[in-house]
C-alpha cells in the first residue's frame, strides 16, 4: 500500500504519531516518509495543533515510582546515580508535566477518532471529551458549525434523581457561563450550536446538575461540576 496516496491513512497515522502510540519499525517507517514529503509534515503539524493545547486543561498526575524502573529493564538501560536521568526521575514537575500532557492527548485523540469512527463523513468542526473530577471519560461533545449543531454522546452513563437534570454549559474566555441545553443521563442528544459557542470565545464545556428543567438563574448554574473538557476546533 502506497501510504503518501492515501489521505485518511496519512491523517490516521500522523494522529498516533503526535500522540506517540505510533511505535516501533511503523513509528520508523513514517519517520522516513516525514523526511521527504512535505505534505505528510504539514499533517503531523496540524496534528501538533490540535492536540497540544488540551495539555493545560488536564489534571496533573504523578506516575508510581516504578515508572522508571520499568523503563530501564524494558530498554536495558541502567542509570548511573549521578546521570541527569535520574535527577530527572526524581523530579515532580518533570513526571506531573508528563502525565498531564500524555492523559489530555489521548482525550482529545480519543474523541476525534470516535467521531470519525462513527460513519461521519466529514470530521466535525469542534470537539471536546468531557471528563470527571478522576480524569475519567464522560462524554463526547462534537460541534458542527455548518448546521449549528452539538451532539452530546455519553459514554458513562449517569445516575441523576429525578428531580434533577443535567445542564450543558459554554464557559467563556470572559464573562458568565452560557446554557446549551439539558442533556440525556443515558444516551445520545443533538443541541443547537449558538454563533457565539465556539472555540474562539469559549474554552470550556462544562455540565452541572440542576433543577429539574434546567438553572433557575439567568447567569449561570446554581449545581455542582461534575464534568468538563477543552472546547477545541479541529
Amino acid at each position: 500500500m502506497n501510504i503518501e496516496r492515501n489521505p485518511e491513512l496519512v491523517d490516521r497515522l500522523a494522529a498516533e504519531y503526535v500522540l506517540g502510540t505510533l511505535r516501533n519499525g511503523a513509528r520508523r517507517r513514517f519517520d522516513t516518509l516525514l523526511a521527504r514529503n512535505a505534505a505528510m509534515r504539514r499533517v503531523v503539524e496540524q496534528w501538533q495543533d490540535r492536540l497540544c493545547p488540551l495539555a493545560q486543561f488536564a489534571p496533573s498526575e504523578a506516575p508510581r515510582l516504578q515508572v522508571w524502573d520499568n523503563i530501564a529493564r524494558a530498554t536495558g538501560i541502567a542509570p548511573q546515580p549521578s546521570s541527569w536521568m535520574s535527577r530527572l526521575r526524581e523530579s515532580l514537575s518533570f513526571w506531573r508535566g508528563l502525565g498531564l500532557t500524555s492523559s489530555a492527548l489521548a482525550m482529545v485523540l480519543a474523541a476525534v477518532l470516535l467521531t470519525q469512527q462513527v460513519g461521519v463523513q466529514a470530521p466535525p468542526s469542534f470537539v471536546a471529551m468531557l471528563a470527571d473530577d478522576k480524569s475519567q471519560p464522560v462524554a463526547v461533545v462534537t460541534g458542527d458549525a455548518r448546521r449549528h449543531q452539538l451532539t452530546v454522546k455519553l459514554v458513562t452513563p449517569q445516575a441523576v434523581a429525578a428531580d434533577r437534570s443535567l445542564e450543558l454549559w459554554a464557559v467563556p474566555k470572559q464573562g458568565n457561563p452560557r446554557s446549551l441545553g439539558l442533556l440525556a443521563a443515558d444516551g445520545s442528544i443533538t443541541l443547537p450550536l449558538p454563533e457565539n459557542a465556539t472555540p474562539d470565545t469559549v474554552a470550556l464545556l462544562a455540565v452541572t446538575v440542576e433543577p429539574k428543567g434546567g438553572s433557575p438563574k439567568a447567569d449561570g448554574p446554581t449545581g455542582p461540576i461534575v464534568f468538563k473538557g477543552a472546547w477545541l476546533r479541529i
